[in-house]
């Protein structure tokens, strides 16, 4: 599948991608529990990018990528938590394990390259 080159839609893509992975979990303590952190952290990554393109500077910018590539990272741990104690949904989990890694770069690139 093609993935959009808008940021702010492929992050979108993500944050609902985790939500669907999340479903087919069995209701397990742990796995409610992280699923819980993978939510708050995966929203995040856009929500913190979405911020980032309402800049009051270049200061603020640059802050807010960078939360936004922290989340990322948050959510990548999460998910292998997820993808490792629940092994038959890899087919879910792995592509999302890529998919944080290609955002975390991104953001990294674009922090890079910012003013």
């Amino acid at each position: 599948m093609e993935k959009p080159y808008d940021l702010e839609e492929r992050t979108f893509l993500f944050a609902k991608d985790c939500r669907i992975y999340i479903r087919t979990l069995s209701k397990i303590t742990s796995n409610i529990e992280d699923g819980k952190q993978l939510v708050r952290s995966s929203g995040s990554v856009g929500a913190n990018y979405i911020e980032a393109n309402e800049k009051l500077g270049d200061k603020d910018f640059k802050f807010r990528l960078k939360i936004s590539r922290k989340e990322a990272k948050e959510s990548k741990y999460w998910l292998r938590l997820l993808h490792d104690l629940n092994p038959e949904f890899s087919s879910h989990s792995n592509p999302l394990l890529v998919e944080v890694e290609e955002l975390r770069k991104i953001l990294s690139s674009i922090i890079c390259k910012a003013p």
